[in-house]
């Protein structure tokens, strides 16, 4: 495993080292875990947003979408252990029309 120098600012150290040992970590265990957090939590952004204008994208050109009533509805049926029907795609006209002129 590579080694890596940080150079931190010394009320971040202390912060650190109380938590550290607040834990039961070491230093190097706590910095590790949190830089892996914030890893993975970027990421999970990036994916959604990613996601998000390919969801886009696909509305503008065939302005399919489903209403957030449906989608509500739906995820509370799956929570309370249903089976419920999946939503609705649902077609937004001006936008599918503006989509075949463009």
């Amino acid at each position: 495993m590579p080694a890596t120098s940080i150079r931190l600012p010394d009320e971040l150290k202390q912060r650190i080292d109380a938590l550290a040992a607040a834990t039961g970590k070491t230093v190097h265990a706590f910095m590790v875990d949190a830089l892996a957090e914030t890893t993975e939590s970027m990421e999970r952004q990036q994916a959604f947003e990613a996601e998000a204008e390919r969801r886009w994208v696909k509305y503008q050109r065939t302005g399919e979408y489903i209403a957030l009533e449906d989608l509500r509805a739906y995820a509370k049926g799956l929570v309370a252990g249903k089976k419920p029907s999946k939503p609705k795609v649902r077609v937004d006209a001006a936008r599918k029309q503006g989509a075949k002129r463009a």
